[in-house]
């Protein structure tokens, strides 16, 4: 499976530069953890397999006055062949996700 991630600061209209962010199995086996670059973004995280992954994004560190420290999205990976993005849009009281391509 190939993962990228973007976060969005959704106040100030900008990248989320130097988040945490961690890729998990569903049995909490950690398969990759990074910190998002000056555009947001982490790419490249070759996990292999399918199934149920959770994507943790240390949001807290990033907005401390945060009323969600962590954000944590599952996911399915059906088609481990097949290119899995999911963004990340992020304000102190709330946050969306899709899934990206």
């Amino acid at each position: 499976m190939s993962f990228s991630t973007h976060v969005l600061n959704a106040v100030t209209g900008r990248p989320a530069a130097g988040v945490l962010v961690r890729l998990e199995r569903d049995d909490g086996q950690v398969l990759a953890e990074g910190r998002t670059d000056e555009d947001g973004r982490i790419k490249g995280w070759d996990t292999g397999g399918g199934g149920v992954r959770r994507v943790v994004f240390d949001t807290g560190a990033y907005l401390p006055e945060t009323f969600y420290p962590e954000v944590v999205i599952a996911f399915t990976v059906t088609d481990p062949a097949r290119h899995h993005h999911v963004p990340l849009l992020l304000s102190p009281y709330a946050y969306s996700t899709y899934r990206g391509s």
